[in-house]
């Protein structure tokens, strides 16, 4: 059996493979669907979530790596959505597709943390594993800015 702790809530696997990922945890045992599948190896940032508050890629964690540990998805961010960076979001209109905005916000979160101001070369360095299809790239700076002035 492998304990982990998700959103704030201890949860007992029982039949999973101690090398199952991260993701697929979440999303197939757990219900936690909001973190998404991208490409698999690390590189897209989709399946982005926090463990012990440092973002990292779920697709390549497997799940005995984590045993015991605090992992933060997109769902535990904010109970309302109401999270300053959630509503930075939502002001700039940084969704278009949306498939990677998960792994944005919890990216931008982790860099986020303990900011209140933050530079374009700053927010480009932390922000440049996550990949955006739609290519809101100036939005999202847009809204890493405001949400750090907003902190």
């Amino acid at each position: 059996m492998i304990e982990i702790i998700v959103n704030d809530a201890r949860h007992s696997l029982d039949n999973v493979p101690e090398d199952m990922p991260l993701l697929w945890v979440l999303r197939d045992s757990l219900g936690l669907t909001g973190t998404k599948f991208g490409c698999g190896g690390g590189f897209c940032g989709a399946c982005t979530v926090h463990l012990e508050g440092e973002a990292v890629r779920s697709c390549l964690l497997p799940i005995a790596a984590v045993a015991g540990r605090r992992i933060t998805t997109i769902e535990g961010l904010s109970k309302d959505g109401a999270s300053p960076l959630q509503r930075a979001w939502i002001a700039e209109d940084v969704p278009q597709c949306g498939y990677c905005q998960s792994g944005q916000l919890m990216q931008a979160a982790a860099f986020l943390k303990g900011k209140t101001s933050v530079s374009d070369d700053a927010i480009a360095a932390a922000m440049s594993g996550n990949i955006c299809r739609c290519g809101t790239y100036s939005r999202i700076r847009r809204a890493i800015k405001r949400a750090a002035a907003e902190a």
